[in-house]
């Protein structure tokens, strides 16, 4: 696959942050309204009470700090907790469409492609705002681009599969450039009402220009050299919004349709299998792992990244070689590792050798080693 370059990143930030203080604050109001509301079946022991959120709760169990979201009013409204984002006209872009064109054209500003020069898009993220047309196929549309296009979802780990994508359908001679775009609005999926989850994610946007190493033009091409993808199957994260409910009117709206997890498991399961992944894909590749300058790593948790970091080099990673973004970003699912990666490697000279690794549910686990060329 060494014909195979990363030429250009991208990344859309919303204007809108919310800080931990502003979350835990609306929070907070919710709880104390809900217990109040429900005082007298609490006080007979029919229900229990909500407990409250803090800064410090959230800090210490993730190391967010902050995040950024499409729209903040509606979700620290205690009386409606999720963002207020208004339909649009079937002939008006979609929002991820929308977003996701920001971050496409900046990456390939960076790529020093125009858009007639990508053969084929794949929009890959955790939640899509609908099953058909594909928004990777309105993407294309809106970017003027030839070729084909199409959605994949992979949750956490989908800008990883979509990278290996891309490399493979360009080995084959099925396409010389593919745009790989990320556009998650998490925010939509998230239950603000769950105090174990309530401050986990944000919204954001990245892309990816993949391309044959003999056409690119960038001044900052990072060789693939491999990818590796693994996935093993897990309740412990779960969505089951779907198409289906419809069929059991005493499903909907429950708790379940939005994003739930169990925490303490995932951290339990997911961190061998990502640090045993890294380390076996570098051995095949032959790459010591004293020769790896820095992990971009999915940006979920920052105690699992310190440990699974620390499996992989035998010892703590400084921050230099596993950056974090998630203290501002929070998790940005399919995204975090993308930006992690758009913000940190130009400090790389050529030969020095990286790896972007994402995880999450399925389980699913996807590393890409990369060399800077240029």
């Amino acid at each position: 696959m060494g014909s195979v370059v990363i030429s250009g990143t991208g990344l859309f930030t919303p204007e809108e942050s919310i800080s931990n203080e502003e979350l835990v604050e609306s929070f907070n109001r919710y709880v104390r309204a809900y217990n109040e509301d429900h005082g007298q079946d609490i006080e007979a022991g029919r229900s229990e009470p909500l407990q409250e959120s803090s800064c410090e709760f959230i800090e210490k169990a993730s190391g967010i700090k902050s995040r950024y979201v499409m729209e903040k009013a509606g979700i620290l409204d205690p009386d409606r907790m999720c963002p207020s984002l208004p339909e649009r006209r079937d002939d008006e872009a979609s929002l991820q469409c929308e977003i996701g064109v920001v971050a496409a054209r900046k990456a390939l500003e960076v790529a020093n492609r125009n858009s007639q020069e990508i053969d084929a898009v794949i929009v890959a993220c955790s939640n899509l705002q609908r099953p058909y047309p594909a928004i990777a196929v309105e993407l294309q549309n809106a970017l003027g681009m030839p070729g084909f296009a199409f959605d994949m979802n992979v949750a956490c780990s989908s800008a990883t599969f979509g990278i290996q994508l891309a490399a493979d359908t360009i080995a084959n001679g099925n396409a010389s450039a593919v745009l790989v775009v990320n556009p998650e609005i998490c925010s939509g999926h998230l239950n603000f009402r769950d105090r174990d989850a309530h401050f986990i994610f944000g919204d954001v946007c990245t892309a990816i220009v993949v391309e044959k190493a003999d056409r690119a033009s960038s001044g900052h091409q990072f060789e693939i050299l491999g990818t590796r993808l693994q996935t093993a199957y897990s309740n412990n994260i779960r969505n089951n919004f779907g198409f289906l409910n419809r069929g059991d009117e005493s499903g909907i709206g429950t708790a379940d349709k939005l994003f739930v997890q169990q925490g303490r498991k995932v951290f339990k399961e997911v961190v061998p299998l990502v640090a045993q992944l890294i380390v076996g894909h570098l051995e095949e590749m032959q790459i010591p792992v004293g020769d790896v300058k820095r992990m971009w790593l999915h940006q979920a948790n920052l105690s699992m990244n310190q440990l699974i970091s620390r499996r992989v080099l035998g010892r703590q990673a400084s921050d230099d070689e596993s950056p974090t973004i998630l203290d501002e970003y929070a998790n940005t699912s399919s995204a975090g590792s993308i930006i992690a990666f758009h913000k940190y490697h130009r400090d790389f000279e050529p030969g020095d050798i990286g790896v972007i690794c994402s995880f999450g549910a399925g389980y699913s686990v996807g590393s890409v080693i990369v060399k800077r060329v240029t």
